[in-house]
């Protein structure tokens, strides 16, 4: 049976919403909210991989387990890393599921599918994607593309690219049996030791360019797969994370 262990990376600086994972979801903070969901769902240990003291005293206000990492990391990835080399020197841990510390509407369930894609395949790093529903949608480059030859009834493949360019192109439409472009979703399970070499890395040719740091494992030849998802949140309503005061406030109005 494999070691598994979740780590929640949180810091303070938000510009767009001051005190991000301590601002109040009707009478718990948005970080324990993320935490308790966490917790319920997935197997294994859970850490939050703080960035700043007062996330740390947070945590033990509510019983969560929590450990200070150097605040200029450049990277929720970097943060994880650094927070698992703290606690694990011996390497008891096989697989680190990254979930976000604004997610507070992410289904964590999507993240046992992902462990299990990493136990059975092998791959360095799991991730999602859902199918665009509306092909404007695919032409904004904030919404980020997988490449991954899928045939008709399947759900999961290695992923070829990322990138912010609407890909693949379709040469020949009328013999084109798949037609479907693939949204990336943030959400990353890796193996111990392929988290470990992955922030050791340098800075990807393409990485740089796309400003997309997965590039950099693939361009070191490591392996990514995808599961293609068709829900991903809690309630349909809220959004499903937190990142201006309009979210704050839909999140306040659904999540009880």
């Amino acid at each position: 049976m494999v070691n598994v262990v979740t780590m929640i990376p949180v810091r303070m600086a938000s510009t767009r919403l001051p005190n991000k994972p301590l601002l109040d979801i009707n009478g718990k903070t948005l970080l324990q909210r993320v935490y308790e969901n966490v917790r319920a769902v997935i197997p294994g240990d859970v850490y939050v991989a703080a960035g700043d003291q007062v996330i740390v005293d947070a945590c033990q206000k509510f019983g969560a387990k929590a450990i200070l990492t150097d605040p200029s990391l450049p990277s929720g990835t970097d943060r994880i890393a650094a927070a698992l080399k703290e606690i694990d020197a011996e390497g008891k841990y096989d697989i680190v599921v990254n979930f976000q510390g604004d997610a507070v509407n992410v289904n964590p369930a999507v993240n046992n599918d992902l462990i299990k894609m990493v136990e059975e395949t092998g791959c360095d790093i799991a991730t999602v994607g859902m199918v665009f529903d509306k092909k404007e949608d695919v032409d904004v480059p904030a919404n980020v593309k997988i490449v991954m030859g899928l045939r008709e009834g399947e759900t999961e493949g290695r992923c070829l690219y990322f990138t912010r360019a609407a890909a693949p192109f379709i040469r020949n439409p009328e013999k084109c049996k798949n037609k479907d472009f693939y949204h990336h979703i943030g959400i990353y399970v890796y193996k111990a030791e392929s988290l470990k070499k992955f922030v050791e890395l340098p800075v990807g040719v393409l990485e740089e360019r796309e400003s997309l740091e997965q590039l950099r494992a693939l361009e070191n030849g490591m392996t990514i797969r995808a599961k293609l998802v068709k829900e991903l949140t809690l309630n349909k309503n809220a959004p499903a994370d937190i990142d201006t005061p309009e979210d704050l406030e839909e999140a306040r109005k659904w999540i009880k």
